[in-house]
């Protein structure tokens, strides 16, 4: 459809979007030709870059009505295109005036712009009511009927897909009927205008053009996962001048000198840029410490600028820029395979014929406490160890289950599997998935269902909370992929935690959780697939044969991830990689990691290249990092990255 009158005149659209946003003339245009094409849009780009902003100023030059939904968890159907009024169904039955229409419906019936923000949150069954309005130009709404959308409506949507909390998948048939906008960051010198202009303040002055470097920095800065918007810069300018005006009385207000004025801009700055930004789950640094080191970068830039000499030995690098190693060389050998059935039941089989002898063996620490003699494991001993410290108990544990001693290693084993899992199960927590709409009665919350309730009642008025039926949202499948390293850089404790991990992803899943496990290094071993569970022992029994040993594919274990998660029928699909992320054989795994709805990374070793390295493949994959090098911290962790606790 392209509209050919006056409604969407995209020169008019421009001219107003240019007065109202600084920075946007391109995104104005698509926006405009995209809105006078009859095109419905998909604006995707990070907070504070004016999206809102603009469709206003576009939506009062075109002279229609801007209906505003704000997307979350909580926007149901029936929010979104309307309901009857339960009261007057209930006296005078379906009648034409018991619809109240929602957003949609007004503004398919009244050609409005209908601006939905954070598309991303809004859960899948509202989404889907779109549809038929994107892709037939009308609504089927059930006892209305037919309403024909009026040619100058417009769909116009908002997201951040950096964003990955609370969020979920967006459906092709969805992306298929909308074109995207990619909307970014203005340049430094259009958000100092933008700063300028909400504050008032002179061009060039220290508080908007340090204001703006700082929050700039923070959106590069490799601790942050995601800085701060021009908002932030505003709010700098604003404390830092309010700040300035209250230290200087009743002497009277004098101008700004950031050489001198240090710990004034700092408190601003924490105050204006702390709460925005996001610390990586892999920094041991607090966001307080971050802002001041890009604070002082941004003073040392504008000294640069406004007094050359002063600066002259000023460090040049800019701290927010990662500049470190790229990845290994892929390794030379041959390439890996995903094993499965008969073939992965021989390679834990043949992974469990290396032993070590007892001279090895008490390289480990405490493995004489728990083995003081050949063919003995003291229980009694190992017990203390682990009251005392889990790690080490479980560390001395891998070490004699893997013993050449056939007696000491089927005990170690059998210790070690109840061990695990009991630590396992004391940090369980309920998986949560992606949530659905359902109807329940005797329930009070969500939206009361009307037919369901006078159904119930014979079309008669409820009498008791049981007659009631409401709507709520409740989880649905989830599938899980926990991917265990087994590469020869995992240690003794390390697998340990593999094991752990397994035992606990494995222990939280339920009815509606398929749960995999995979481990890898230059080969991946399907160890449990979707869909078909085997006790949890076995799982965790398994792990503990397959010792450290070889090169790591991480883009193999990827593959097999997504293989797994494939196999599910559930919507929600998340795989989990417990590694140190130092990949050194095979394709890198970048690309792999895209193609996983979302993927968390769990670091096994706290050196720089392994939390770079894991950083950097969570963000790839859509998910969290989080280090971990110790068993008692893991449940919390899988809890935290899974949402098992918070129901994210």
């Amino acid at each position: 459809m392209v509209v050919t009158g006056d409604t969407y005149d995209p020169a008019a659209l421009v001219s107003a979007a240019h007065l109202a946003v600084v920075g946007m003339e391109r995104e104005a245009e698509l926006i405009a030709v995209g809105l006078a094409t009859g095109r419905h849009l998909l604006l995707e780009g990070p907070p504070g870059t004016g999206k809102s902003t603009l469709l206003r100023a576009i939506a009062g030059a075109a002279d229609v009505r801007l209906h505003f939904v704000e997307g979350n968890a909580e926007l149901t159907p029936g929010r979104l295109v309307g309901h009857h009024d339960p009261a007057v169904v209930l006296r005078s039955g379906y009648q034409p005036d018991a619809f109240m229409p929602g957003p949609l419906v007004e503004a398919v019936a009244d050609g409005g712009l209908l601006y939905i923000e954070e598309l991303n949150r809004v859960p899948e069954e509202t989404l889907n009511v779109l549809i038929t309005a994107l892709a037939e130009g009308e609504l089927h709404v059930p006892r209305v009927g037919r309403i024909a959308a009026h040619r100058a409506f417009r769909l116009v949507a908002a997201m951040n897909p950096a964003d990955s909390i609370g969020t979920t998948r967006i459906a092709q048939a969805v992306y298929d009927r909308m074109c995207r906008v990619a909307v970014g960051y203005q340049d430094e010198l259009h958000e100092c205008a933008i700063v300028e202009s909400a504050t008032a303040q002179p061009a060039g002055c220290p508080g908007v053009v340090i204001g703006v470097l700082a929050s700039r920095a923070t959106r590069t800065h490799r601790d942050l996962r995601s800085g701060s918007s021009v908002r932030g810069a505003i709010d700098f300018a604003v404390m830092a001048d309010g700040l300035l005006r209250l230290r200087t009385q009743p002497e009277g207000t004098r101008r700004l000198d950031p050489e001198n004025d240090t710990q004034l801009l700092l408190d601003a700055a924490t105050t204006a840029l702390s709460g925005r930004i996001r610390v990586d789950e892999g920094s041991d640094r607090s966001a307080e410490d971050i802002v001041a080191e890009v604070l002082a970068s941004a003073i040392a830039e504008w000294l640069r600028r406004n007094r050359p000499a002063a600066t002259e030995t000023q460090s040049e690098h800019d701290p927010g820029k990662a500049d470190g190693p790229g990845p290994p060389p892929p390794g030379s050998g041959g390439r890996g395979r995903i094993l499965t059935g008969e073939e992965a039941r021989k390679a834990v089989t043949e992974a469990s014929r290396r032993t070590s002898g007892r001279s090895e063996l008490t390289r480990t620490p405490d493995i004489s406490r728990i083995s003081p003699e050949v063919g003995h494991l003291d229980q009694r001993a190992v017990q203390d160890l682990f009251d005392e410290d889990a790690d080490r108990a479980l560390q001395a544990l891998v070490g004699a289950a893997n013993a050449t001693d056939r007696t000491l290693r089927l005990a170690a084993r059998r210790l070690a599997v109840q061990l695990v899992i009991r630590l396992a199960r004391d940090t369980r927590q309920p998986t949560s998935g992606i949530h659905r709409l359902r109807s329940t009665a005797g329930h009070i919350g969500g939206d009361l269902d009307l037919d369901a309730t006078l159904s119930r009642t014979d079309g008669l008025v409820p009498q008791t909370i049981d007659d009631v039926v409401s709507r709520t949202w409740a989880a649905g499948r989830r599938s899980i992929c926990l991917l265990v390293d087994r590469s020869g850089s995992m240690s003794g404790q390390q697998v340990a935690l593999a094991a752990m991990a397994a035992a606990a992803t494995l222990l939280a899943g339920d009815e509606r959780t398929d749960v995999s496990v995979v481990a890898f290094n230059r080969d991946a071993i399907v160890l449990q697939h979707a869909g078909q569970p085997r006790p949890v022992g076995d799982t965790v029994n398994d792990l503990l044969s397959l010792r450290g040993r070889g090169e790591t594919d991480l883009g193999l274990a990827l593959r097999a991830a997504s293989a797994e998660l494939q196999r599910s029928h559930a919507r929600d699909r998340v795989a989990v990689l417990l590694s140190d992320a130092k990949h050194t054989a095979g394709k890198l795994p970048d690309i792999a990691a895209r193609r996983i709805d979302r993927l968390h990374v769990v670091g096994t070793a706290g050196d720089a290249e392994s939390v770079e390295r894991g950083t950097a493949l969570a963000r790839a994959g859509r998910g969290s990092y989080a280090r971990c090098e110790s068993v008692t911290e893991l449940g919390g962790v899988l809890n935290r990255l899974l949402g098992l606790a918070a129901g994210v």
